[in-house]
């Protein structure tokens, strides 16, 4: 079996707590990403699972089986490192073969192996060229191909793109997506940068500071952030965050926002939790929901606009009151005018200031 269950998962060194009690379960064949900042423990993580660190306490299981003890070479995962860790003095055909080799495959069996890897990856016109002579990007891609090639059940991947020029990133998203589809592996995949995550991933298990904060789909983790944390670090830009507080109104229930006064009213669901809410509480909403309105939104100055092709980002306020709108590249806003915005009522979302946890209509 190829599920991996963490169960009451620690890690410390010496004093510090790299890891707090994580618990979560990837089923068999799926891709998870653990994602998050530098220092998040995602990559601490990964070692346990593949077995160069020992956890603290807590199990990780294979299936049913418990991995306690079990060394790294005999857990039958797969390991691509940020920086490639390659033959440079091989080709790259005998990279390729090398695992399947000592494992003592038959030669007609590893050349199937090398040739479907090369194939899937584009490295066949490059099989028998040192690999010295190979760019960081292809260099990469050899040792997705090397790990790949041995077919295990679970593949880990720490950061493998992030060496690699955008164009190439683009790219080997979709293969790796194409891999995982074709060997149905599980994989698990450490990333700080979330649009791999989003793009790639069936699911994304989103930390900080050695705690998970949310577990779900690309567009769970988008649409309902958990808590301010994961609001604020999915999405390009993050989701707006305005301060302020719940306030009856004629047209129902409304966040006070102070000075810029007070939002459209909530949606009934969301209007009755809140209304067992205490103090100040944080108006969210997507840059990308945004909508201009001539009346009944927030007013606010344009500070900075940012066209970026196919979409402009525009900054709106300052400080506090700051927030970013996304609308077409051909947007009719201009610096220092006002521009008053509304997200649509079913996308807000609402924070408690004090602890940042999501208020959820349900």
């Amino acid at each position: 079996m190829s599920a991996i269950h963490l169960q009451n998962l620690v890690k410390t060194f010496g004093d510090f707590n790299a890891l707090k009690t994580m618990d979560l379960a990837i089923a068999d064949g799926e891709f998870m990403a653990l994602l998050g900042p530098s220092g998040c423990g995602k990559s601490t993580t990964m070692n346990m699972i593949a077995g160069m660190e020992q956890p603290t306490s807590g199990k990780i299981l294979f299936g049913d089986r418990d991995m306690a003890g079990v060394p790294m070479g005999r857990r039958g995962v797969g390991f691509v490192f940020q920086n490639y860790a390659i033959f440079t003095h091989m080709t790259v055909r005998q990279n390729l073969a090398y695992g399947p080799r000592m494992r003592g495959a038959a030669k007609a069996e590893i050349d199937r192996r090398v040739g479907t890897i090369a194939e899937m990856l584009q490295l066949t016109p490059l099989l028998d060229r040192k690999a010295d002579r190979l760019s960081v990007n292809i260099l990469q891609r050899v040792a997705i191909g090397r790990s790949a090639i041995m077919e295990p059940a679970i593949f880990l991947l720490d950061e493998p793109l992030s060496n690699v020029d955008a164009a190439f990133r683009a790219v080997m998203r979709t293969e790796l997506k194409q891999l995982q589809r074709q060997f149905r592996q599980t994989m698990v995949y450490v990333t700080h940068d979330q649009l791999e995550a989003m793009t790639m991933a069936d699911r994304i298990a989103v930390m900080d500071h050695g705690v998970l904060q949310q577990v779900g789909t690309p567009l769970e983790v988008y649409n309902n952030p958990a808590n301010v944390f994961v609001a604020r670090f999915i999405g390009a830009p993050g989701m707006n965050l305005l301060k302020g507080r719940p306030a009856e109104s004629d047209r129902g229930l409304v966040v006070d926002l102070g000075p810029l006064g007070v939002t459209p009213p909530l949606p009934d669901e969301l209007a009755a939790a809140l209304r067992g809410v205490r103090g100040d509480v944080l108006y969210g909403f997507r840059p990308e929901q945004a909508m201009l309105v001539e009346n009944g939104g927030i007013s606010m100055p344009v500070t900075f606009v940012e066209r970026i092709g196919a979409r402009t980002i525009v900054h709106l306020g300052q400080g506090e009151n700051a927030v970013k709108a996304v609308f077409d590249n051909d947007v009719g806003v201009s610096i220092e005018q006002a521009a008053t915005i509304a997200p649509p009522a079913p996308s807000v979302r609402i924070f408690d200031a004090a602890t940042g946890v999501a208020v959820n209509a349900d």
